[in-house]
Parts: C-alpha cells; structure tokens; sequence
C-alpha cells in the first residue's frame, strides 16, 4: 500500500508508523505547496509556470537552488500513472490546506479507477490558526493513534476531484481550506496583513514574518512565502528592506513603512 503525506515533517512521524520497511518502499513524500502558486500547468510537465513561481519565491541567497521544474514534473507523472497501479493508496491529512489539496488530487487521479483508497484523518476540521493540525504537527509517538484509516467511497471520490479540478481552473493566487472547500484569492490580503505589521521604524523581519504566519486562518504560510511577499511590497515601493542577506535569506534583514 502506497502511503502518501505532504512535506518532510510528516513523513517522519508516518514513517514510525508504518515501519521503517514499507516506508523506505511504500512512502511518498510530495513536497509541493499546493496552497499558492498558480495551478494552471501542475498537472502538465515540465510545469514550466509552476516552477517560475517557486524559482521566484526561493531566496537567492540560499543555495543550492531546487530543480523545481524535475521535481514537480516528477510528482505529476507518477500521479498520473497511480491509477495504473495494482496498489491501494492510503492519503495521510489534516487542516493544512496543502494536506487537503493533495487530498483532493489524489482523488482525482484515482476517481475513474478501482485502486483502493484510503485517508488517515489527523486534523480537527478547524483549518484556523487556534485550531488546526497539520499531520507533522503531531508528534511522531503520538501519531500511530491516528492511524485509523478511512476508505474513501465514490461519492466522496468524486467530491474530492471535482474540488481539485475546481482549484487548478481557479488558477487562484492563494487557496485556503474552510468549510471542506477551498477558496482562492489574491495576494492582498496576506500583504495588507504583513504591511499592518509594519511599523515608520526598522525592526526586524523575521518578526514581522512570524506574526503573518501566526495569524492567517485557512493556510499555512510558510517563511519564504512570507520573504517573497516581503519583497515584492519592497520592489512596489511600498516597505523598505534593510540589511544584508545571509544564508537563510531573511534573518538579518530589517523593515519598516515607506
């Protein structure tokens, strides 16, 4: 059975789960950020407008830059050949919009095939910032409690793909996850949250970034999301940026309003 989870985090504590055989066999880590980014092309190697936006959002300053472009096209030619194979899938998610789009596309690959399907709920439902748990949230010992799967029928199957295909047509900037459904908007919420921070004095913008992230319900907004959007008002004119980069690419930077 093929178990699949959304980042790196995840994967460790599935991977205790499930043993350290089937994980080295049967677990699949996709590392893409479903929750932003254009969509258009995810499903259309070499997905050359979905890789233009990560190569946009990764720093400079971080080396060695991703194949984007491999590794996207990677995930969507073995999602494309699931439903060819003999195996069940089992999807582990909980409130991360990303979890829940993987999800979702999952069920599309699979919703005119007979494979097994499975879903390991981990969530509580509650996709805001006071609630929600992604599946690398639980710690690793505590997660073989989760491991509770859930076939996912027809009905649902279709539910789910007709979701996934409603987000790529969307083709939104953003997608959050509330009420079992995705919603897509653009970029100016997340900069009118980030720009609130700001303040006419330098302070630091790993602090300004962390108060973005801890505060936007629907996503998870991770911090090279957060240093791109950063930069971007920095290139409108509308913040300043100051400092030098280091390797981390925004640690010892500083902001303030213009």
């Amino acid at each position: 059975m093929w178990h699949l989870v959304c980042g790196d985090v995840a994967a460790v504590g599935v991977g205790r789960v499930i043993g350290e055989a089937a994980a080295a066999s049967h677990l699949r880590v996709l590392r893409d950020d479903l929750a932003v980014g254009a969509l258009v092309d995810v499903e259309q190697p070499p997905c050359t407008v979905r890789a233009q936006f990560w190569l946009d959002v990764w720093p400079e300053a971080v080396t060695p830059r991703p194949d984007f472009a491999r590794g996207l096209s990677a995930d969507a030619d073995w999602l494309a050949g699931l439903a060819r194979q003999d195996q069940p899938v089992t999807v582990w998610h909980g409130d991360s919009c990303s979890e829940q789009l993987l999800l979702a596309r999952v069920a599309a690959a699979l919703v005119q095939s007979e494979v097994p399907f499975w879903e390991v709920p981990c969530g509580t439902g509650d996709s805001s910032v006071r609630m929600r748990r992604a599946v690398g949230m639980v710690e690793p010992d505590a997660l073989a409690a989760y491991y509770l799967p859930k076939r996912v029928e027809a009905g649902r199957k279709a539910q789910l793909a007709a979701q996934w295909l409603a987000a790529v047509a969307a083709n939104a900037d953003i997608r959050r996850w509330h009420d079992g459904d995705f919603h897509g908007e653009g970029h100016a919420a997340v900069d009118a949250m980030l720009l609130a921070v700001c303040t006419p004095e330098w302070q630091p913008l790993p602090r300004v970034m962390a108060e973005l992230m801890a505060s936007s319900d629907g996503f998870f907004v991770t911090d090279f999301f957060a240093f791109w959007r950063a930069r971007e008002l920095a290139g409108q004119g509308r913040i300043e940026l100051g400092g030098t980069a280091g390797q981390q690419g925004y640690g010892a930077l500083t902001v303030r309003l213009v």
